[in-house]
This record gives C-alpha cells, sequence and structure tokens, in this order.
C-alpha cells in the first residue's frame, strides 16, 4: 500500500468518526425519540434542519467518495481492516469533544485495535 492510499484511507475513515460525532451531537440536541407517527414526521424534519444532521450526512458523503477511491486502488480484505482507526479516532474526540468516558477497560480494547492493525497492515 502506497502513502497516497493510506493517507485517503486515513481521511475517509476520520471524516466518517467527525461525522459520528456529529450525528451525535444532532440527538443531544433534538430531544427525546417520537413515539406517534405525527411526532416523527415532525422529527424527520427537525433533524433535516439540524445542522448537526447536515454536518454528519455531509461527512460521510465525502468520506464514502475517499473510500471509493481506496477500494480502487486496493483489495477490500486489505483496505477494511483501516477502517478500525475509526475506532481510535472516535474515542479520541468523543472524549475531548463530547466529555465521554475513556475508562482502563476501553483503552486496553483500543490497544488492541492498534495491534490489530498493525498485523494486518503487515500482512
Amino acid at each position: 500500500m502506497n502513502i497516497f492510499v493510506f493517507i485517503t484511507a486515513f481521511l475517509s475513515v476520520l471524516l466518517t468518526s467527525f461525522a459520528q460525532i456529529a450525528l451525535r451531537k444532532t440527538m443531544l440536541s433534538v430531544g427525546s425519540l417520537p413515539s406517534s407517527l405525527a411526532e416523527g414526521i415532525h422529527f424527520c424534519f427537525q433533524l433535516m434542519l439540524n445542522v448537526w444532521f447536515i454536518t454528519g450526512m455531509s461527512l460521510y458523503v465525502v468520506s464514502l467518495a475517499l473510500w471509493l477511491v481506496v477500494l480502487k486502488k486496493i483489495e477490500v480484505s486489505q483496505a477494511y481492516p483501516l477502517s478500525a482507526m475509526g475506532f481510535l479516532i472516535t474515542a479520541g474526540i468523543g472524549y475531548f469533544f463530547l466529555h465521554e468516558n475513556l475508562n482502563f477497560l476501553r483503552i486496553i480494547g483500543l490497544l488492541l485495535i492498534v495491534i490489530g492493525i498493525f498485523i494486518i497492515s503487515r500482512s
């Protein structure tokens, strides 16, 4: 895998991680989930006008375009494990931006993911 492919994959995963954070912010800002069809319709309109939702979905679209470039260059079995970097990125962003919990067991799990990414990238 060359550096261009790795950077493109990393950017795709980074944008997906930011999209997840934006969607979490969406759900924190819209209130409770609907319990009826009428509330559901209102909820959908509320989502479509929410800046966090628009941002998150836009980030997903750009991320998908970048991922397609990656898949054009390398095998999916080599590319897909790189998406595991998203766990690390999302945990870090969640911790610093959303003040989410990052306890010892989560850190150990993240380290195991890093080890797995390293092993797969060497194969």
